[in-house]
């Protein structure tokens, strides 16, 4: 699959569709924060993994973060849609350099059979990773399972979606020591990994950030490894040029579906250059793989490149992702169909 044709299939993906749908929703959420609560403004704008409110405390940052899960996932998978209710969540809070505190979930169910599976998942995830389940909401005369899990945490320093700056080198660091969920693009690098491991491989994120040794990044969603760059980039107010070839990737994985599955261990980081060989170096002690796979600018423009050729992605200046960041947009996403490839 040459580059033209690698980014016609990305845009067309329903993990890029999910993303695109939050530019509507910040829309209608736009002024919605009570001016009486001017001491508890978010510290990061709304589009981050998390919300990050100073601690009433004084020191660090309260992270909030809620994740909702689509009814066929939960209905063919459900100990693993609970699972990753857990997960997910937890995920969040490192990325933002943060480590959790509590979850709470809501399930909807037909009936406490159905429940079950779902409520083991939830248990058992969050037992390996540390964080309790400390309340929630139930429902068990629903005509459906629908599952949405909230979590809480906090930290010292943040990493966020709106510290990228052009000259930044993309670092990708994946935990490739797993397999897919069948049929599914989920890579799960965790239902089977030692507990500790998982807690420990989690703690690099918010030790790069007390360290200084990086203050932007995101975990990798179900937009996939360069949907969530694109995410990073847009809100950050930078382009940048993305290596689809230097993107961590498990032997014998086509490169599209590798390039559009969800991995449980997955974050590309926005890192000084200088700061490079530090941060690697902490995933790859911890066996994770990890390398450099872009270079952000000061353009509005993601150009996705393989071996010799590259192509438009993304144009921000020309039509929003998921609207968080500071581009006007002007023109239609369809617009970037027409644009044609480039040989490097």
């Amino acid at each position: 699959m040459n580059a033209c044709d690698l980014a016609t299939a990305l845009r067309e993906t329903r993990g890029f569709a999910h993303k695109r749908d939050i530019h509507g929703v910040l829309d209608a959420l736009a002024g919605a924060l009570p001016g009486g609560l001017q001491d508890m403004r978010q510290t990061v704008a709304i589009g981050d993994d998390c919300a990050a409110i100073p601690d009433p405390s004084g020191h660090g940052y309260l992270l909030f973060a809620i994740e909702g899960f689509v009814e066929d996932f939960v209905k063919a998978m459900p100990w693993f849609a609970g699972y990753c209710g857990v997960m997910v969540n937890v995920s969040d809070i490192y990325a933002m350099g943060g480590r959790p505190i509590a979850i709470v979930d809501a399930l909807w169910s037909d009936g406490l059979n159905g429940a079950t599976p779902v409520l083991q998942g939830l248990a058992e995830a969050s037992a390996r990773y540390g964080v309790p389940i400390v309340g929630g909401h139930s429902n068990n005369r629903s005509d459906r399972g629908q599952l949405a899990v909230a979590i809480l945490g906090r930290a010292e320093r943040l990493l966020t979606s709106f510290d990228a700056q052009p000259g930044d080198k993309l670092v990708y660091a994946i935990d490739l020591r797993g397999a897919y969920q069948e049929p599914y693009a989920y890579w799960n690098a965790s239902t089977e990994a030692p507990a500790e491991r998982l807690r420990g491989d989690l703690e690099v994120l918010p030790l790069l950030a007390e360290g200084g040794l990086c203050d932007a990044g995101k975990d990798i969603s179900m937009a996939g490894a360069v949907g969530t760059a694109l995410m990073l980039l847009e809100a950050s107010g930078c382009g940048a040029t993305i290596d689809a070839d230097a993107i961590p990737r498990p032997l014998g994985v086509p490169m599209l579906r590798w390039l559009t599955s969800f991995p449980s261990y997955g974050f590309v980081l926005s890192v000084r250059p200088e700061r490079c060989a530090a941060v690697l170096e902490r995933f790859t002690e911890r066996g994770i793989a990890c390398a450099v796979a872009g270079e952000v600018d000061a353009s509005t423009r993601v150009m996705l490149q393989t071996q010799r050729e590259s192509a438009l992605l993304w144009e921000f200046d020309k039509a929003p992702f998921i609207g968080a960041g500071p581009a006007r947009h002007t023109e239609s996403v369809d617009t970037l169909a027409s644009n044609g490839c480039a040989h490097v």
